[in-house]
């Protein structure tokens, strides 16, 4: 098996890294990567995204392949430029988009180097925005692994530190401009349970699984009924509409999207079509709608 990291190096990834290696040698597995003791990392592609935001992103690029070359691993990265202006989600989705080919064209597995504090932060932001039930089963999307998830960044500094690591601080960390920046500082003064948190996450993550098996078999016998839709609770509409849209667009599509286009569906006029976002567009007849990608 291949493996595609994720290293942007900082600290959390630069963990990750080392982990990796150790794993796949005869020195002892960290807490976070115990339960892979056994598997083989030997096939490790380390992958860098310069998302072009930062003007000092290059030495960041460098860096990484530095890391690369010290842990005798293939380096791969890419320079996106996206602008100082982009936003979080822009960056995410472009860096992801990146990841997923490279590990689609070498039949690789994805690693990333989300934490607990990750966690708790994307539940926090997932909660601001007023998201669904969702909003707990998060960092699960397919095709990612993620091993240090029950490990707090804390721990993470604590195993840089006691290895000697070096890594690099991302100088948007510390700017206001992104939600989970200032979400950040907020939950730093708190007490956060990660058990109990990691433990509604893991119920969500089961609710998801049967929720999506019924949602299909629903969308088999009613798919494109606009009638149907307009019958049934708003929330369970959504539902429906949110599985055939993530088949379009290869990821969730947000909650305002699924708004726009359930209320499209309900008062929408024959013959007329509707721009959902990010190039979705709906079609109407009097009985039915159809979605597709521009």
């Amino acid at each position: 098996m291949t493996y595609i990291v994720a290293v942007s190096g900082g600290v959390d990834s630069v963990c990750l890294l080392d982990m990796l290696a150790r794993t796949n040698s005869s020195q002892q597995s960290s807490d976070g990567m115990r339960q892979y003791q056994g598997a083989t990392f030997s096939r490790v592609i380390v992958a860098h995204v310069n998302h072009g935001i930062r003007d000092d992103a290059a030495a960041d690029a460098r860096f990484v392949a530095g890391l690369a070359r010290q842990y005798q691993k293939p380096f791969v990265s890419v320079e996106l430029k996206l602008g100082k202006g982009a936003s979080e989600e822009r960056a995410r989705t472009a860096r992801y988009d990146f990841l997923f080919e490279l590990a689609k064209k070498h039949s690789a597995t994805l690693i990333t180097a989300h934490h607990a504090d990750d966690m708790v932060e994307t539940i926090a932001i997932n909660t601001e925005r007023g998201t669904g039930w969702r909003g707990l089963a998060v960092l699960a999307r397919p095709g990612v692994v993620r091993p240090l998830l029950g490990l707090t960044k804390q721990q993470l500094y604590d195993y840089a530190l006691e290895h000697r690591l070096e890594w690099v601080e991302d100088s948007t960390n510390q700017t206001d401009a992104y939600l989970r920046n200032r979400l950040r500082r907020v939950i730093s003064d708190r007490s956060v349970d990660y058990t109990v948190m990691a433990q509604l996450r893991a119920e969500q993550l089961q609710l998801r699984s049967a929720i999506d098996y019924e949602v299909a078999r629903i969308n088999a016998r009613h798919r494109s009924s606009r009638h149907f839709l307009t019958l049934i609770d708003e929330q369970v509409a959504m539902e429906l509409l949110g599985a055939e849209l993530q088949l379009l667009m290869g990821r969730r599509p947000t909650r305002p999207q699924l708004q726009r286009a359930l209320l499209a569906v309900k008062t929408g006029k024959a013959g007329s079509r509707h721009h959902i976002g990010e190039k979705i567009v709906l079609q109407l007849t009097a009985r039915k709608y159809q979605m597709s990608v521009l």
